[in-house]
């Protein structure tokens, strides 16, 4: 009976202390799940290098979830902003220009060889001594700045989705059949544009003031630039350098306007790609990050922004050198990525582009051009352009001697473009493309 009791007692002993075990297991790992949590937490903020202020939980997991090869290999720094977007400051001589085959032996050129060609034959600092409420036009930065900046040395790349990096032709424009063959002046299918475009002279630079807008794009795999650009070559193999502003959620994963570039030297068949998604754009400044938002941005019941962007041809070195607000140069595509353009441009284009399946098409895509509304210059509440200049044979900048004006589908997206009774020129454009008038 004892022997029972005892035997009874120790198993109800054992139980207890197995109930107690268990629970202290139980809470070990609810424990260890939250230190593993804290840990994880903790690392995604000061392992990699991310900074910056009041971080919501959201952007912290889609943060760690976005990877690059390259950035990871060669980061010195990461600076984590306000939409989510990761900022790598890569080291300038480990840029991704230098996969390019043609530039393995290529050596950075730091600055353009001349001073920046201005009217006045001067640079004009568009931000010294100037308060952002007497100038609201001119002052615009990238969102990131609020977060951190890329110390000298470095140059910031947004990090871009694994997810995107899988995909064939990612980065690159959709290459076309041309509306009509052998005008350089058309555009290409799926395409639509409203521009100005001038030619007949050897340019060797371009320049505007572009408002900037976050027009509506329907769908994933549509987009719609504000831009200003020089082209040589034919309409189905041409050469063109680009900068402007975008709305690309195929490239940017977003529908917010960024800053980009863009470059081909086949007609985007091959080669060419925005920003720095492919090798070939050589970036010199710390300061600017390619396919970052812009901010602030125009509100039609508010301040309206700009910003100033000037493409422009090294002399000595055929470089072709990208300017951010007549203060910043970003960097250059070198001379060696072309045939044509290595010598100079035979073109030059100013305007809007929204790239849809359904363009010239029915129905036709609801994707915005400028924003969204038709060419208003009473209040300027439209896409606007102003101080559209270029180089040409070398000269310096002036107002392009003639010019003309192209819409694809007037009904859909629209064009002004005034030059009478006026000093300077201005362009207005865009359009809400599907409307009663657009069906």
């Amino acid at each position: 009976m004892y022997t029972l009791w005892n035997a009874n007692q120790s198993l109800s002993i054992r139980s207890l202390w197995l109930c107690k075990f268990t629970m202290i297991l139980k809470m070990g790992v609810k424990l260890g799940v939250i230190m593993s949590f804290g840990v994880l937490f903790f690392c995604s903020i000061t392992c990699d290098g991310v900074e910056g202020d009041s971080i919501p939980r959201s952007n912290i997991f889609n943060a760690t979830s976005r990877k690059t090869t390259f950035s990871k290999k060669h980061g010195v720094k990461s600076i984590l902003s306000e939409d989510g977007d990761i900022i790598d400051c890569v080291d300038i001589y480990k840029q991704p220009a230098f996969k390019h085959p043609a530039l393995r032996n290529h050596t950075i050129q730091m600055a353009p060889t001349n001073v920046l060609n201005t009217e006045n034959g001067m640079m004009k600092n568009t931000f010294k001594d100037t308060k952002k409420e007497d100038n609201p036009m001119t002052i615009t930065s990238q969102l990131w700045h609020k977060s951190g900046s890329c110390p000298k040395g470095t140059i910031p790349i947004r990090r871009v989705e694994k997810r995107f990096l899988n995909v064939h032709g990612y980065g690159r424009k959709r290459p076309s059949q041309p509306m009509k063959l052998k005008d350089p002046r058309n555009s290409l299918a799926n395409h639509s544009v409203a521009v100005v475009l001038t030619q007949g002279y050897s340019y060797s630079g371009a320049k505007t003031d572009i408002k900037v807008w976050t027009p509506y794009v329907e769908k994933e795999d549509e987009y719609s630039t504000s831009h200003v650009l020089i082209q040589n070559g034919d309409v189905d193999d041409f050469e063109i350098v680009e900068t402007g502003w975008a709305v690309n959620p195929s490239v940017y994963g977003d529908h917010e306007t960024r800053l980009y570039v863009y470059w081909t030297a086949d007609g985007s068949v091959k080669t060419g790609c925005f920003d720095m998604t492919c090798p070939g754009f050589v970036q010199v400044s710390h300061e600017v990050a390619l396919g970052a938002a812009i901010y602030p941005i125009s509100n039609p019941k508010g301040l309206p922004y700009q910003i100033t962007v000037y493409i422009y041809k090294d002399p000595k070195t055929s470089n072709w050198w990208v300017n951010y607000g007549e203060s910043i140069n970003i960097g250059y595509w070198p001379g060696e990525l072309f045939v044509l353009l290595r010598h100079h441009g035979l073109m030059v284009k100013w305007g809007g582009e929204v790239y849809s399946t359904r363009v010239k098409t029915h129905p036709h895509t609801a994707t915005h051009m400028g924003n969204g509304y038709t060419p208003s210059p009473i209040f300027e509440n439209c896409g606007t352009m102003k101080r559209m200049r270029v180089e040409q044979n070398s000269q310096p900048l002036m107002i392009p001697e003639w010019s003309e004006t192209i819409v694809d589908e007037y009904r859909c997206y629209d064009i002004l473009y005034e030059v009478d009774y006026i000093d300077d020129p201005i362009f207005y454009y865009g359009g809400p493309g599907r409307s009663p008038w657009c069906p």
